[in-house]
């Protein structure tokens, strides 16, 4: 997997935490670095250690599955997209300006269950995990800082072509892995 793909995965695995990030700067009268840093590193350490978790998971299951691996990285990155694209569309998400322990480990959990089938594809597709999973780490940190600021900016405006981009990209990176793993790309 190339640094380019792992950036589109990374991408599209932060835009439900850039969504909700989205709505709690929407939901704060005023941001501060400290606050975004706190959205950010809640949301950055969940959807690293989601992936680390499916994969030592995958690890277990790879050897088994080896010859079906292009189509559970398929069926699970397609689920997932489509998952996000259907979120996309459904009402907006109510959000609170709190960010203790007991509102924000839910949000973090919630928008990175999907981080954890991207780990399992991880195993099957061999990808080194330390880095793809820090690189996920720092993109969704960054995003989800940049969303708390653009949410109390902007408000709510683009958080659902948020979500429906990223849905967009998870279900291309599946079809290409797909796609070259059966020999039907040229490149």
């Amino acid at each position: 997997m190339s640094l380019f793909e792992l950036f589109l995965i990374a991408v599209g695995l932060s835009m439900d935490a850039f969504a909700v990030a989205v709505c709690k700067g929407l939901s704060m009268s005023k941001i501060t670095l400290k606050k975004s840093l706190v959205v950010g590193l809640y949301f950055g350490i969940f959807q690293s250690a989601m992936p680390l978790i499916g994969y030592f998971l995958g690890r277990q299951f790879a050897g088994l599955i080896t010859a079906y691996d292009h189509w559970v990285t398929f069926i699970l990155l397609g689920a997932i997209g489509f998952n996000m694209i259907r979120e996309s569309r459904e009402g907006e998400e109510k959000t609170d300006a709190s960010l203790s322990p007991r509102s924000m480990l839910p949000l973090a959990v919630a928008t990175s269950i999907d981080a954890l089938a991207v780990g399992i594809s991880f195993a099957f597709l061999s990808v080194p995990i330390g880095p793809a999973v820090s690189f996920i780490g720092v993109i969704t940190l960054t995003l989800s800082m940049v969303g708390v600021k653009l949410g109390n900016v902007f408000g709510v405006r683009y958080k659902s072509r948020a979500e429906l981009a990223g849905g967009l990209v998870l279900i291309l990176l599946g079809l290409k892995i797909l796609l070259e793993h059966l020999e039907l790309l040229p490149f």
